[in-house]
């Protein structure tokens, strides 16, 4: 990181966390610049059971796990989890992903207390898939090496040879 991005840079936290990234910076606070995207309100997103197909691309794309579903069922939203990032929705090959404007409001507390959880989420996810990768590829290695049961029993047998050549 270079340090140099402006505070006004994050829609989804709008005006409120330009002010909030201002004075925790020291900078003079400035509106979300709209070049960087449209702030609205805080959304969730909600799957139209009746016309999803369970492809699982939508699982796939959310950063915070808050989907859960299997293939060919339909997948629902842990709303607690979602963050209304929208990232599940470009993927969805039948549209049936909708986002939901929350109509409570949500304190200050509640907002870093979300933020926080998704942040957790976000972390642990990246770690399993970073695991699931290293063990995909210790498979594919492991399968690479896979050694040839013909050439095994050739070697033992050299071995062995070996051994009663020296015990004479």
């Amino acid at each position: 990181m270079r340090g140099d991005a402006g505070i006004n840079q994050c829609p989804p936290g709008g005006d409120e966390a330009a002010r909030t990234l201002a004075a925790l910076a020291g900078v003079d606070y400035a509106p979300v610049d709209p070049r960087f995207g449209v702030t609205k309100p805080f959304s969730i997103a909600h799957i139209d059971e009746s016309t999803c197909i369970g492809c699982a691309l939508c699982i796939a794309a959310c950063p915070v796990d808050a989907i859960v579903g299997a293939a060919k069922r339909m997948h629902t939203i842990i709303t607690p989890a979602c963050t209304g990032c929208e990232l599940c929705i470009p993927p969805c090959p039948v549209d049936c992903i909708q986002m939901k404007v929350m109509s409570v409001a949500r304190t200050a507390d509640e907002k870093r207390s979300a933020a926080a959880q998704a942040r957790s989420r976000f972390e642990r996810r990246t770690a399993r898939l970073a695991r699931d990768d290293k063990q995909k590829r210790s498979r594919a290695k492991t399968e690479e090496r896979a050694i040839d049961p013909e050439i095994v029993r050739e070697a033992i047998a050299r071995a062995k040879k070996r051994l009663a050549e020296r015990s004479r």
